[in-house]
């Protein structure tokens, strides 16, 4: 199982982006899905997750400005981020528990980041 998450770039303070992270590979089923972020110099925090369809959870430096959602029949998440600000810059990783067809039991997969970069 792989996920590649895409998205990321440069943007000015007030602007937005929208992250995608599909996974692939042999899967029966995804449980919570999440997006993580790390600064330089800083830890990897929990940005948002989505379980199921419809519950969400935000950190809340970004409630209000960022919304998750996913995509079950294209095993993808997605974060709308708006309203953008410097202090969001940090790469951005996605996370899924995920049920294989070789497994019996749900892991956790990582993607590679994606640099999100607010500056004007």
């Amino acid at each position: 199982v792989q996920l590649q998450a895409s998205g990321g770039g440069l943007v000015q303070p007030g602007g937005s982006l929208r992250l995608s992270c599909a996974a692939q590979g042999s899967i029966r089923s995804i449980s919570t899905m999440y997006w993580y972020r790390q600064a330089p110099g800083k830890q990897r925090d929990l940005v948002a997750f989505v379980i199921g369809g419809s519950t969400t959870n935000y950190a809340d430096s970004v409630k209000g400005r960022f919304t998750i959602s996913r995509d079950d029949a294209k095993n993808t998440v997605y974060l709308q981020m708006n309203s953008l600000k410097p202090e969001d810059t940090a790469v951005y990783y996605c996370k899924a528990s995920i049920w294989t067809k070789s497994s019996s039991i749900y892991v956790e997969y990582w993607g590679k980041g994606t640099q999100v970069t607010v500056s004007s």
